[in-house]
C-alpha cells in the first residue's frame, strides 16, 4: 500500500461522516491485506534464505575444489527460471551488477539528506471520501 493510500484511509477514518459498517469494512480489507503481506514476507523470506544457503554452499564448495561449486546456485536459479540463456542476457546482467555495485557505492557515501524527527501528517483537517 501506498503512503498515499494510507493517508486516504486515515483521512476517511478521522471523518465523523463515516458509518460505522464502512469501518468495518475497511478495517477486514486492512487485515486481509495484513495477512497477504505476511504470507508474501514469509516466502520471501524462504527464497532469501534458499538462496543464501545455496550461496554458502557454493563458496564452501570452491573453498575444497569441488569439481563443480556452482551447481547448488545453478540449482537455486533453475528452480524459479533465472539461468541466463544467452551471452546477450549475460552482458546484460554483468552491466546491472556494475551499476547496482556502483548505486549503492554512491548511496554509502552521501549522508541522508532526510531530516530526522517527528514525520509531519499530510492529511491533517481533511475530509477526503474514499473511492466506494
Amino acid at each position: 500500500m501506498t503512503r498515499s493510500e494510507f493517508d486516504d484511509i486515515r483521512a476517511y477514518v478521522s471523518d465523523e461522516a463515516t458509518r460505522a459498517d464502512d469501518l468495518l469494512r475497511i478495517a477486514r480489507t486492512l487485515i486481509d491485506d495484513l495477512e497477504h503481506a505476511r504470507l508474501r514476507e514469509a516466502q520471501l523470506r524462504t527464497l532469501y534464505l534458499r538462496l543464501l544457503t545455496a550461496a554458502r554452499a557454493t563458496v564452501a564448495a570452491d573453498a575444497v575444489d569441488a569439481p563443480d561449486p556452482l551447481a547448488f546456485v545453478r540449482h537455486e536459479l533453475a528452480e524459479h527460471g533465472q539461468l541466463p540463456q544467452d551471452g546477450e542476457i549475460v552482458q546484460r546482467i554483468l552491466s546491472d551488477a556494475r551499476t547496482a555495485e556502483a548505486l549503492l557505492a554512491c548511496l554509502e557515501e552521501k549522508p541522508s539528506s532526510r531530516p530526522r524527527g517527528m514525520r509531519l501528517r499530510r492529511c491533517v483537517g481533511t475530509g477526503r471520501p474514499l473511492a466506494r
